[in-house]
């Protein structure tokens, strides 16, 4: 089981790495490092979640995560490569997040608090 906990908190920790690069990448304008990072920040978002799926709350709000890097990563290509153009889509998915993470507190809180 520990083991296991510490991939994860490497995995944890990649991610943040990646998405720093990405996002500094896209404060810069560096375009092709920006978009060659998008691939390897949603793979490892995709590997935390799938690691996991057996923790309700954690799944959730990983997958609140990996909702919001495709928001960010899209709201970065439109403004580095067709003028914001990918914005309302880009909203559009930061509104999935909250919306499942709403759903799930709500969830959570009709059945007690000890499950939030």
């Amino acid at each position: 089981m520990k083991k296991d906990a510490g991939r994860l908190q490497f995995f944890d920790n990649l991610h943040i790495v990646l998405w720093l690069l990405k996002d500094m990448s896209w404060c810069m304008m560096y375009k092709t490092l920006g978009a060659s990072m998008i691939g390897p920040t949603m793979i490892v978002a995709a590997i935390i979640l799938y690691r996991t799926r057996d923790n309700q709350s954690a799944f959730v709000h990983n997958l609140a995560v990996l909702v919001w890097i495709s928001a960010n990563s899209l709201w970065m290509l439109g403004e580095m490569f067709c003028h914001d153009c990918t914005k309302p889509y880009a909203l559009g998915l930061f509104i999935i997040g909250l919306v499942l993470l709403g759903v799930y507190y709500l969830y959570a809180l009709l059945r007690g608090p000890r499950n939030v």
